[in-house]
């Protein structure tokens, strides 16, 4: 298991849940760890994630939990919501690849998070579950920054709901 003594971590994505829980462990392990969320950061906003980029400066892992769900029925979906859910779980992300991919220490590794939703999509949920698969699907397809980068790093998803003591213990656990 990798130690986060002396590590920098970014948790994006909240302050409540699983981000809070997992924030709360690093810090116990002795990680230095830096919560950005709402409306510090816009996912939305490449410029705020630039900006994020800069006064962070190098790091150790990027973690991104965050997520602006558009749910209901297919008829009703607001075009800008559904923009917003995909900035939250797809885009960002990727945005924030590209301006961190360079200040990654050695070992260093990017976790995004997705959801059950996206392996057992339900009634009311078309949105988040298409959202969640595409941001499981870009974490399985490797390192966007290029070959040499530790962006993002993929964790095996456990499928089931998860509760955030069991969650963040599968995020802290790198071998």
């Amino acid at each position: 298991m990798t130690t986060l003594q002396n590590k920098k971590m970014v948790i994006i994505g909240g302050g409540s849940g699983i981000a809070r829980q997992l924030a709360n462990d690093a810090e116990s392990a002795g990680a230095q760890v830096i919560s950005v969320g709402r409306p510090e950061l816009d996912l939305a906003d490449e410029a705020t994630i630039a900006a994020l980029a800069a006064r962070v400066g190098e790091l150790d892992y990027l973690v991104t939990l965050a997520a602006d769900p558009a749910n209901g029925p297919v008829t009703a979906l607001d075009r800008d919501a559904v923009h917003r859910a995909f900035d939250a779980k797809v885009i960002g992300p990727l945005l924030l690849a590209k301006h961190f991919a360079d200040r990654f220490r050695p070992g260093g590794a990017m976790l995004l998070f997705s959801g059950v939703v996206a392996w057992r999509p339900a009634p009311g949920r078309t949105v988040m579950a298409a959202a969640n698969a595409a941001a499981s699907t870009l974490a399985a397809a490797g390192r966007p920054a290029g070959p040499d980068q530790p962006v993002p790093d993929r964790h095996h998803p456990a499928r089931r709901r998860g509760r955030p003591l069991g969650v963040k213990t599968g995020a802290l656990r790198r071998e």
